[in-house]
């Protein structure tokens, strides 16, 4: 009895950082000041840890982490501005 087992290379999946990351980068427009703030500040973080993790080959993610940096920055902005006006 010969059995050949093919094995299936496993596609990169998504890290959970940065997908939390740009949870929290579009929810950071959506609250007031403190807590877009916060979102924001958190997106940013979890956004440079998606970016370190989708260095691996079978992680993905990069390209979502760059963009939920860029909206955390932009909420850090809106957040700024709904504390002035």
């Amino acid at each position: 009895m010969n059995q050949n087992h093919m094995t299936r290379a496993r596609h990169p999946e998504y890290s959970l950082p940065s997908l939390l990351a740009i949870g929290a980068a579009i929810a950071s427009f959506f609250f007031g000041a403190f807590l877009g703030f916060v979102l924001a500040i958190a997106a940013i973080v979890l956004g440079v840890i998606g970016m370190v993790l989708a260095a691996a080959p079978s992680i993905r993610g990069g390209i979502i982490s760059i963009m939920s940096i860029v909206a955390g920055l932009l909420g850090i902005i809106a957040a700024v501005l709904k504390l002035l006006f």
